[in-house]
This record gives C-alpha cells, sequence and structure tokens, in this order.
C-alpha cells in the first residue's frame, strides 16, 4: 500500500486512499492501523504521527471526496481542520479541480486552493462547521441548568480562569492566558484530567486550548488534542480559539476579516464568520504539506512490522521550515 506523511502547521498524519485497495478494510483493521503507523519514539512508521486521514469515495453525490481521522490512540474525531487541508489538496490534484466540497463526519464543507503562504508552501482554504454552543453537542455536563457555557469560570478546574465551550464540530474549551501560562503545563493538566474517561464535566472527553492575544487580529493557541494530547497545532482548536476571540475581544479581534493564528507547529490565517446563527462558520487558510511518500505491506504494517517500509522525501519539508524561519524574524 501506499502513504503519504502529510502536516499542517506541523500537525502531522499519514493519508491513506482507500480506494487503492481490492477489498474494503474492517473498522477494526483500521483502528488497529492508525495504532500501529501513528505510534512515537521509533515504535511506528518512521516518526509516527497524530492520526490516520482516511481518504475514500463520498457516500452520495457532490462530494468529490470522503475524509475520516483516526487519532493516534484509535478514536475517531469528527473533524479535523488541518488535516482536511491535506486531503483536499490530495483530492484536488487528482481530480484537477481548484475548488470543490469534501464529506466530513459532520457537513460536506467547501475547500479551495489559495494563493502559497509562500515559496513552496502549497495553501488551502477549508470551511470549518457546523458551530455550536449548546451542552449537548458538546456534550458538557457543568450543571443542571446550564445549556451553554461562555466566559464562565468552573470552579472544579480552575477558579482563576474563565472557560468557553464551543463544538466545530469537535468540542473545545477555551480559556484567554497570558504569557507564562501557555508555555507552563497547566494545559497539559487540565487535558489529562478532561480526557480520562471518568471525570463528570466532559465524560467523553473535550480538546483544551489556551489562548493568548498578541495584537491586532493575532493570537497565539496551544492545544491539548483530545487523543492526541500536546500537538503542535490544531485545526478545529484554532478556528474555535478565533471564533470565542471574536466574540469576546472584538475590539481587537474581528468578523469577517484575517487573523493571524500563530501556533506551535507554524501559522495559519482564519476569517470567522459569525452571526450567531444556525450557518456560522470558520474559513482555516494554511499549509498542506507532504511530506514524504510510503510503500509498504498492508499485513505487515497491521502486525506492527515496518522494517521493509520504503520511503522517498518530496523535498516539500524544506520550503515550509524555511517559511517557518521567515515568521521567527517577522
Amino acid at each position: 500500500m501506499k502513504l503519504i506523511k502529510v502536516h499542517g502547521s506541523e500537525n502531522d498524519f499519514y493519508m491513506l486512499d482507500a480506494k487503492q485497495f481490492d477489498r474494503s478494510l474492517t473498522e477494526s483493521e483500521i483502528k488497529k492501523l492508525a495504532l500501529q503507523i501513528c505510534k512515537r519514539n521509533g515504535a511506528g512508521l518512521g516518526d509516527g504521527a497524530d492520526g490516520l486521514l482516511w481518504v475514500d469515495r463520498a457516500s452520495h453525490q457532490g462530494p468529490l471526496g470522503k475524509m475520516r481521522v483516526i487519532n493516534a490512540d484509535g478514536s475517531e474525531a469528527s473533524m479535523c481542520g488541518n488535516g482536511l487541508r491535506s486531503v483536499s489538496r490530495y483530492l484536488a490534484e487528482q481530480n484537477h479541480k481548484q475548488s470543490f466540497t469534501v464529506e466530513t463526519m459532520e457537513a460536506d464543507l467547501p475547500v479551495a486552493k489559495m494563493t502559497e503562504l509562500a515559496a513552496g508552501v502549497p495553501t488551502y482554504r477549508v470551511q470549518i462547521a457546523p458551530v455550536s454552543f449548546q451542552a449537548h453537542d458538546l456534550k458538557m455536563h457543568v450543571n443542571h441548568e446550564a445549556k451553554t457555557l461562555i466566559d464562565q469560570s468552573i470552579e472544579e478546574l480552575d477558579s482563576n480562569l474563565k472557560f468557553t465551550a464551543v463544538a466545530v464540530p469537535n468540542p473545545h474549551l477555551i480559556a484567554f492566558v497570558d504569557e507564562a501560562t501557555i508555555k507552563g503545563d497547566q494545559l497539559g493538566e487540565l487535558g489529562r484530567y478532561l480526557n480520562n474517561g471518568t471525570n463528570p464535566i466532559f465524560p467523553d472527553g473535550v480538546n483544551v486550548s489556551f489562548v493568548q492575544i498578541q495584537g491586532k487580529n493575532q493570537i497565539f493557541v496551544r492545544t491539548f488534542e483530545r487523543g492526541v494530547g500536546y500537538t503542535n497545532a490544531c485545526g478545529t482548536g484554532m478556528s474555535a480559539a478565533s471564533l470565542v476571540s471574536v466574540i469576546l475581544h472584538g475590539d481587537q479581534i474581528e468578523n469577517n476579516t484575517d487573523i493571524t493564528v500563530r501556533n506551535p507547529g507554524g501559522m495559519v490565517k482564519t476569517d470567522v464568520h459569525y452571526q450567531n446563527k444556525a450557518d456560522d462558520s470558520i474559513d482555516l487558510i494554511g499549509n498542506a504539506t507532504f511530506v514524504r511518500t510510503v510503500e509498504l505491506d498492508l499485513s505487515a504494517a497491521l502486525d506492527g512490522d515496518f522494517s521493509q517500509a520504503k520511503f522517498s522525501d518530496t523535498g516539500e519539508q524544506v520550503s515550509y521550515e524555511k517559511f517557518i524561519s521567515s515568521l521567527a524574524v517577522n
């Protein structure tokens, strides 16, 4: 089988086109494959990954293809903004199209090729939707009466922080913090607690992001991702953070305009379209970098044997790292 190692802001995945197989893989095989190849520290395929992007035919007319996201721990995410950009590029190049829709677990989302952020950095725009602040969509249990959580403290977590919960459609818990806090491990402590499977607030887990406003229409986002842990970037997390920034800090972060979102893995642009209506959405614009291609036997991969895997670098990572270096200078 053939895979492509891809990333968006260093949120990395192995992308696999299901159409290459002469039979449909079972759900247990797909999960096992993700668990095996995504292991870090030399135990997985190459340097491992945050997840597996499963690309397949759309289940209905309209979309150019379908994306599923299997996290490194074998769980499945409703959506993945960084992954969707890579899948969009793959489908665009396979079908020679510039704009189209992709089927995700929650919705068919419009995507489009954009002007490169920098030389040699392929860039795509994807829509992040639907948006909901409702507790039942978040599977959130703060108390028996609360239907939403917007800029409020949660005593069980931290009385000094104020949180906002939003599903896009992945559930996210957002807090605005200072630089010292965003660099510390409080985010990890909260993330580990809220994703341990036994906490009463988010029993199904939640992505947790700390956000620092760095200037006019500029934010920094660090995320502890459900099913992954600390990640270099989370596309839906950056989108959710941008949305909440517009709502709570509209004097600094504006609606319907480009927002620069920095993250530990690089930078993306977002454009929030918020009117407190059912069709609210966020545009996420960023790199879709193909790092290398990999060929290996499916049976061996399922057994965790990667000794015969053949890797071929694309050279695109060099351009991405040059782009990141320019951000540090600026």
